[in-house]
Formats: C-alpha cells, sequence, structure tokens
C-alpha cells in the first residue's frame, strides 16, 4: 500500500504543477530534492512571483525510521518505528479576488519490533480561503467535495466537511480560516472500508482537486482590486499564518520529526500584515466575509 500511494502521490504532483503552470503563464515550479538523516526525504516544489500565483508549495515526501520520543507520547506507544507519505500544497494567488487553496493526502503506518505492520491509516482533505466571498465559488468548490465523496459513500461528505470546519477553526479568533471543504484522519480498515477502498477513497479526491480549484481561479484571476482590498488580503493572510503556526497538527508533525524547514514553512504568504485591533466596516464585503468565518454555511 505505502509504495502504491507513493507512487500515486508522485504522479499527482506533477498533474497539478504542470497544470497550475499552465494557468499562471508565466512563472515555473522549481524543484528540490531533499533528504532527511533519519531515513528519507522529499520533493519540494514551489512557484513564486507569477502572474496569478504569488507563493505556493506543491510538496511531497515520504519518510521513515523509530518514531521521535514525542510522537511516541502522542501515539501512546514505545520503540515504534514509522513510515509516513503525503503530498501537501497551498496557493496563495496574487489578487485577493482569488482564494488561497491548500490541500493534503497521506498515509501512515507504524510497526513493532519484529517489524510487522500494528496501524495504518489515510488522511487528509483541501479547503479553501477566500478573501471576498462569491458564493457560487464556494458552492462549486464544496459541490466537486461531495461528488468526490458520494462515489464512495454519502455519509462521507457531510462528516469529512464537519470535521473541515471544526479543524480548521481559529479558537483564539473564534472564526474559521475559511469556508472549509474536506478534513479526514485516521481513516483505518473496518467491516465496510478496506484499506483499498480507502486508498480508492483518498485518490478519488485527490483527482478532484483541481478541478474544484482551477474554474474559481479562472474565473476571478482578471477582476480588477485596489489597495485597499490588497490590505484586507493582508490582514487576513496575518489569520492563516496564526492558524498554521498555533494549530495545525501537519506543522507540528513536520518540526517534532525533524521535518525540513523549508517545505513544513512554505505554506506561509510573502506579504502579510497585522493590524492592531482591526475590524472592516459595518455593511461591507469584508464584514460579510467574516459573518460567514464566525457562522460556517452549509453550501450545498
Amino acid at each position: 500500500m505505502k509504495d502504491k500511494f507513493y507512487d500515486y502521490i508522485q504522479k499527482l504532483q506533477d498533474t497539478i504543477t504542470t497544470k497550475l503552470e499552465e494557468v499562471d503563464g508565466k512563472a515555473k515550479f522549481q524543484q528540490d530534492i531533499w533528504k532527511r538523516p533519519e531515513g528519507g526525504g522529499g520533493r519540494t516544489r514551489v512557484i513564486e512571483n507569477g502572474n496569478v500565483f504569488e507563493k505556493g508549495g506543491v510538496n511531497i515526501s515520504k519518510v521513515y525510521g523509530e518514531l521521535p520520543k514525542s510522537m511516541q507520547q502522542y501515539f501512546g506507544v514505545e520503540d515504534a518505528d514509522f513510515f509516513a507519505c503525503g503530498l501537501s500544497l497551498v496557493i496563495h494567488p496574487k489578487s485577493p479576488m482569488v482564494p488561497t487553496v491548500h490541500a493534503n493526502w497521506r498515509y501512515f503506518e507504524m510497526y513493532n519490533k519484529n517489524g510487522d505492520i500494528v496501524d495504518q491509516w489515510f488522511g487528509g482533505g483541501q479547503d479553501l480561503t477566500p478573501y471576498y466571498l462569491f458564493e457560487e465559488d464556494a458552492q462549486h468548490f464544496h459541490r466537486t467535495c461531495k461528488n468526490a465523496c458520494d462515489a464512495h459513500n454519502r455519509e462521507f461528505y457531510p462528516a469529512y466537511k464537519k470535521k473541515c470546519d471544526e479543524y480548521f477553526w481559529n479558537a483564539h479568533r473564534n472564526e474559521a480560516r475559511g469556508i472549509g471543504g474536506l478534513f479526514f484522519d485516521y481513516c483505518k480498515a473496518t467491516e465496510t472500508m478496506t484499506m483499498e477502498d480507502w486508498y480508492n477513497y483518498v485518490t478519488e479526491v485527490g483527482d478532484s482537486f483541481l478541478d474544484a480549484y482551477v474554474p474559481i481561479v479562472t474565473k476571478r484571476k482578471e477582476l480588477p482590486y485596489s489597495q485597499e482590498q490588497r490590505d484586507w488580503q493582508e490582514i487576513r493572510r496575518g489569520r492563516y499564518v496564526e492558524f498554521n503556526l498555533v494549530h495545525d497538527k501537519g506543522t507540528l508533525f513536520g518540526l517534532r520529526t525533524n521535518g525540513r524547514i523549508e517545505s513544513i514553512l512554505m505554506s506561509l504568504p510573502p506579504h502579510v500584515q497585522w493590524r492592531y485591533d482591526h475590524h472592516p466596516e459595518k455593511g461591507s464585503p469584508e464584514e460579510q466575509l467574516i459573518e460567514v468565518l464566525q457562522h460556517p454555511k452549509n453550501w450545498v
């Protein structure tokens, strides 16, 4: 399973970066191959200063070896070895009319002293963070997520949409990071879902990513915007950074397993603002966004 999924994410990385370069029309992804001293490594691809994308990363990694002490405590095990692989992406467009997007699909195995698999699971999801709310874009993104879920189990979308709203929640701000999408974790074999079934589901979601995001980018990338709207984008990016550094489990896992710092923090945008006690004007489009972030909606 681990070889099969790693092969899948390598091909998916190629597909996504090729398409995003086509959409941007100027910038190309720069590739960086890295190795982890304790075992494994990855292939980082970063795009910067394009026509459409100010900064973005589409990274794959495969790491393995002895599970660090901090993670042994987290999982409640001793002297365990692990294998983890995944694809993680964050795209920050230049225009505040185009939403930021994040996605991640991953697979994890844990082994006993004899090398036998004692636990394995899939996780992942995809979510959208707009700066200006276009309801038809939110509906399109969520409808694409729902279609991918419904092909496997009609209960998946409402369950994983809810988990996404709960997970990407900036508790210290009492608001969501964005308008959500899907979030699932610890997807293990059950009486109704084999690991092969989970592989089929996760890869269906992965394959849906470009269909969910690219039409929105294409529709919004040429819209005019003001410096004030750009400032709002950078203020909201600050909230994005806060979530990733304070709450995100993926960031914390990477730091605790001696992951590559440049790859872990590629999710951070290049231009951000933190303004003291900033509040949008009453009745403004900016306030409308905040209202939705404080009270997540059902989009489909």
